[in-house]
């Protein structure tokens, strides 16, 4: 069993508009996730996550099933649009007495909350009046982690105020797969600068309503050329910097991977650059599979997750053969984890604070036998195999602090719905029973073996 170094944080994550349901409940606002599934079309099988995992009503005995974990940080979103429902304006008393409750919850069973402001669950005003292509987006989202920091600043021990705005980009705005449900193309890139100033305006709110310990969680994945050719390595690296140094450079070195990038931004940019690259505690990097890209050929254009990609882009998507697939049909690489934690090392140097693997999991289609066991062993092994990859990036001097798994529990899995199970908790969707998987007592076994 691989070992770590003492003081490695376990964890498990979630989202907010994947597991909660209640989302008319106490005053909560829509968000764009809500206006989305209830487009026809636009999710698998008509899924919503109205009900997801029931967790607003079941959190208790989902914090139970973590102290039995044995984790020590449990990653959490907090949902802007039950906080405060419009937006902007007046806060919501009840929706953060849910994460009141939650946290106390969380502390008494010896748990650190680890609280991301945002997993892509705008609420619906704010998106009618231009969502992240509004730059009055990213201030009314600082207004927002002022709140929730002075009410909840004293016992979260990790923030992040974004997940993945690399996904909200590319996948709700430049593609269209996911809500809102925009296909810009690069006509998107604003919207990766307003998630990134919003970013900077919120972890300067946080510390200045006494929260500490603040990060980001992005997603990060290698990007391989389809050859050594020299038009497949240049489609490579404009892919490289569009998903991953866009994201990160402005973060960690204030400034935009190239002059392309950085001249299609809107507003004063380098004056908020500074504010973008306001110093975090932490970098939180979410992996799951690595990408091969190629010079453009004009061959019929992929799909994503689903979602078709568009004629014209400057450069191809080419699977990955020779490993095996999750369910979800996602290629298993674990050393794309250590491939992405020593690359950060080299590129960012002593600018890159330590390092947390905020996401990582896979999605099988896992099912209770008759006896009511889930034998899980794919995500064992995939676990097990990321791990490892953990392991050898930290024996390589990159400074990694701790894991979380993806997910603690099977939820609303956005455009795909209900399809896909990461969980290490499986989910009866009809009775809302919990069942642990045999994911979950190889994880907590894992962890007790630490000690």
């Amino acid at each position: 069993m691989t070992t770590f170094p003492a003081g490695f944080l376990w964890g498990t994550a979630t989202a907010a508009y994947q597991i909660e349901g209640a989302v008319d409940e106490d005053g909560r606002g829509p968000s764009v996730w809500d206006t989305f599934s209830a487009t026809p079309g636009k999710v698998m099988n008509g899924d919503t996550g109205a009900v997801a995992a029931d967790h607003y009503h079941r959190y208790r005995e989902d914090v139970a099933l973590m102290r039995e974990l044995g984790v020590g940080a449990y990653r959490f979103s907090i949902a802007w649009p039950r906080v405060v429902p419009t937006g902007s304006g007046p806060v919501n008393p009840a929706g953060l007495d849910f994460y009141d409750r939650l946290v106390d919850e969380l502390c008494a069973a010896g748990i650190a909350p680890a609280a991301t402001l945002y997993h892509w669950d705008t609420p619906q005003p704010l998106e009618d009046a231009g969502g992240w292509l509004n730059r009055d987006t990213a201030y009314r989202f600082a207004e927002y982690a002022t709140a929730v920091g002075e009410r909840l600043g004293d016992r979260v021990r990790m923030w992040m105020p974004l997940n993945e705005p690399m996904v909200v980009t590319l996948f709700g705005y430049a593609i269209g797969g996911h809500a809102p449900g925009r296909s810009l193309l690069l006509d998107a890139l604003p919207v990766a600068h307003h998630q990134l100033l919003a970013h900077g305006l919120a972890t300067r709110a946080l510390r200045a309503a006494g929260a500490t310990n603040i990060g980001i969680a992005n997603h990060h994945l290698p990007i391989w050329p389809a050859s050594d050719d020299e038009a497949d390595v240049t489609a490579a690296g404009a892919y490289d910097a569009l998903v991953n140094g866009l994201f990160a450079d402005p973060v960690l070195l204030g400034r935009y991977p190239d002059e392309e990038l950085a001249g299609a931004m809107p507003g004063p940019v380098a004056d908020d650059l500074k504010i973008i690259n306001s110093p975090l505690d932490w970098y939180g990097i979410n992996y799951y599979q690595p990408t091969k890209v190629g010079a453009p050929t004009g061959a019929a254009p992929p799909t994503v997750d689903g979602v078709e990609l568009p004629q014209g882009l400057p450069f191809d998507f080419q699977f990955i053969q020779g490993y095996p697939l999750t369910g979800f049909g996602w290629v298993v690489v674990p050393d794309g984890l250590r491939q992405v934690l020593t690359h950060f090392r080299d590129r960012y140097g002593d600018a890159l604070p330590p390092v947390y693997v905020t996401e990582n999991g896979c999605a099988y289609d896992d099912r209770p036998d008759e006896h009511g066991k889930i034998a899980d062993t794919a995500r064992i092994e995939y676990l097990d195999g990321h791990l490892k990859a953990v392991r050898a990036a930290i024996d390589e001097g990159v400074d990694v602090r701790g894991y979380f798994v993806w997910s603690l529990m099977d939820n609303f899995e956005w455009s795909v719905g209900y399809s896909q199970r990461f969980g290490l908790v499986h989910i009866d969707y009809d009775t809302q029973r919990r069942t642990p998987k045999d994911s979950y007592f190889w994880y907590r076994d894992l962890i007790r073996a630490q000690e």
